[in-house]
């Protein structure tokens, strides 16, 4: 088993992005192209082709400015040697890398150095490479034969802010993306009671891998050993959603990011055998034929979410609020008092089922997963008192995030 195996990859108050996906291209962070396993380099890929189509950062090659922003200590590459860089401190990449997240916004590249407590970033703007470093307060440098507290999944959620989990799952932090991030540990994350005894935790299956979000708040692990978990960074619960079925047994899902279908491309840290793509509906994925076998990947870093598309089609709706309940309505009261409001389950299929409350500018305001056990059932949401009185959408999504219930209210 290679070192990536183990090392490896709220209430929503953003907003729904009403764009379409942004950008078919993604940062990854590989080795030399040597069938090595030295995560240091920083490249980007089309992930329409799978080809690596620019080299943003390489070891021992690129000339760099890295800036403590606490105590403004500037390194350069001029202050190392080509032997000396590999636990270096003040090294960009030093360490090795398995955590990245790309801010579209701000156009920087987040990420984490192994066995480091630091949040590092990439302004992707400068003429050089130029980065900026921090430490995560309370979180200590950890030892090199203890992976479990190494940060190695991170990504930006649809709230703008920028997430990161440990390796054992009981450190889940987030930060801005500002010129000076604000780091805030969460906490540790809490299986679902009907996981199927499949636990987040577990080394064997869901250490390592990538995180990914989704357009309504959601976030989800993607595991080296191809487990899929979706987390709720509000309550911290994580729901397990399956095993990746398709993929080769030796290879390790370490990089993680979603295409402009809204599906996701997947890549290996330990194996030379391209990339391959997934579909969140049925967790299969095929081979993407001509994608790159040269550069192994740690982590993917991407902007585009899942379900983009589905959200766009919330916020477009144009659904009349009224001031009675109609007949066929499944939200009622309406208008909603005391923020209290009943959801009709009319003969909907048995399963999990995802409400969300947002506003007409498309901020999420709550989201709650519950289960249905088929046939009639009403579902009561009580939402926060302190939210504002006027309009907002209900949308009901199905385990496919399939929108199958969307109504407009009023809360007086």
């Amino acid at each position: 088993m290679n070192n990536k195996l183990l090392l490896t990859s709220a209430l929503v108050v953003g907003s729904l992005l009403a764009n379409a996906q942004q950008n078919k291209l993604t940062y990854a962070i590989t080795g030399d192209g040597n069938n090595d396993y030295i995560w240091m380099n920083i490249r980007q890929v089309d992930l329409g082709t799978g080809q690596v189509t620019k080299t943003i950062f390489e070891r021992s090659q690129s000339h760099f400015s890295l800036t403590d922003v606490n105590t403004k200590r500037v390194a350069t590459q001029n202050s190392f040697t080509t032997e000396n860089i590999y636990n270096a401190a003040d090294y960009p990449t030093g360490t090795f890398v398995a955590a990245a997240a790309f801010d579209k916004r701000s156009n920087k590249l987040f990420f984490t150095p192994m066995r480091r407590g630091e949040l590092r970033w990439m302004n992707l703007g400068a003429e050089e490479p130029t980065f900026y470093s921090m430490p995560i307060a309370n979180y200590k440098s950890v030892d090199a034969n203890d992976e479990a507290t190494n940060i190695t999944r991170m990504v930006i959620g649809a709230d703008g802010n920028g997430y990161a989990l440990s390796n054992d799952a009981n450190h889940l932090f987030t930060f801005t993306t500002s010129k000076k991030p604000v780091i805030k540990e969460i906490g540790n994350i809490i299986d679902a009671t009907d996981n199927k005894g499949v636990s987040i935790h577990n080394k064997c299956s869901s250490w390592g891998g990538d995180m990914i979000a989704d357009a309504f708040g959601k976030l989800y692990i993607i595991s080296a050993s191809h487990s899929v978990f979706m987390i709720d960074p509000v309550t911290r619960i994580s729901t397990y959603m399956g095993t990746i079925q398709g993929l080769p047994a030796t290879y390790t899902t370490n990089a993680a990011a979603v295409n402009d279908d809204g599906n996701v491309v997947l890549a290996s840290a330990n194996m030379f055998d391209g990339y391959y793509v997934m579909k969140m509906s049925d967790l299969k994925a095929v081979k993407m034929e001509g994608s790159d076998v040269k550069y192994n990947a740690s982590d993917f870093a991407n902007a585009n979410l899942l379900y983009q598309k589905e959200a766009n089609s919330l916020l477009n709706s144009k659904v009349t609020p009224v001031a009675t309940t109609p007949v066929d309505a499944k939200v009622f009261p309406n208008p909603v008092t005391n923020y209290a409001f009943n959801i009709l389950f009319d003969n909907r299929p048995e399963g999990k089922y995802t409400i969300v409350v947002s506003d007409l500018a498309g901020r999420s305001m709550m989201s709650k997963v519950v289960s249905i056990a088929g046939g009639m059932q009403t579902v009561p949401v009580k939402m926060n008192s302190s939210s504002a009185k006027g309009v907002y959408i209900v949308s009901v999504l199905d385990a496919n995030q399939t929108v199958v219930i969307n109504e407009k209210v009023v809360v007086q």
